[in-house]
């Protein structure tokens, strides 16, 4: 049968070979992945709860790529690993580790500096890695869950809301999401940070 795929605007469309690294192969539409992979990442969250996390472990690539595997390690093989091709967003996938090291280097310069409020801090951060798009997939829901924990573990704050939304529909919150980045990726922070906090 194979997995059959719909994607959402915004959403970067798996190749055969990622597809492949499918764990639960009884998997065959996208309501069953999404069931499966929320699961995964209600695992990820309480790992996150138990693990006492400080900036200087969350601002490390060992950290971010092990945040995506505890989010999705128990549907994809590939979970916590860069992706190997380039896609519909993202920089070319050779460039991954540099871009990665120079946001994880700038936002060590925006806390040390207090560049920026610390909800601007975390929002730019999910913003610069989710253009960066490190993995196959996922990037949206792992980049909120690293914005959520900057602001939770960095800074002592509450995480934010995204709508009480985890964005995997295509809807109208879905679409003022894609609509929030675009503005980010033109320069324009400030929307994105307002649909964060809302």
């Amino acid at each position: 049968m194979g997995l059959n795929l719909k994607y959402a605007e915004g959403q970067t469309p798996l190749s055969e070979e990622e597809k492949e690294g499918l764990k639960i192969k009884s998997i065959t539409t996208q309501q069953e992945l999404d069931e499966f992979e929320q699961l995964n990442i209600e695992k990820a969250v309480e790992w996150v709860i138990r693990t006492n996390l400080k900036a200087d472990k969350i601002f490390t690539e060992k950290f971010i790529k092990d945040l995506h595997k505890k989010m999705y390690g128990d549907v994809w093989k590939w979970a916590g690993n860069f992706r190997k091709s380039d896609k519909n967003i993202g920089i070319k996938w050779a460039h991954i580790g540099i871009e990665l090291k120079s946001l994880i280097d700038d936002t060590t310069y925006w806390l040390e500096n207090k560049t920026y409020t610390p909800e601007e801090i975390a929002i730019r951060f999910k913003h610069r890695i989710v253009a960066i798009h490190c993995f196959p997939n996922g990037n949206g829901r792992h980049s909120r869950m690293m914005a959520d924990l900057i602001m939770e573990s960095v800074f002592g704050k509450e995480p934010f809301s995204w709508h009480q939304s985890n964005m995997v529909r295509a809807n109208e919150t879905r679409k003022n999401y894609i609509s929030a980045l675009r503005k980010a990726d033109n320069g324009n922070i400030i929307p994105l940070i307002a649909f964060a906090k809302n």
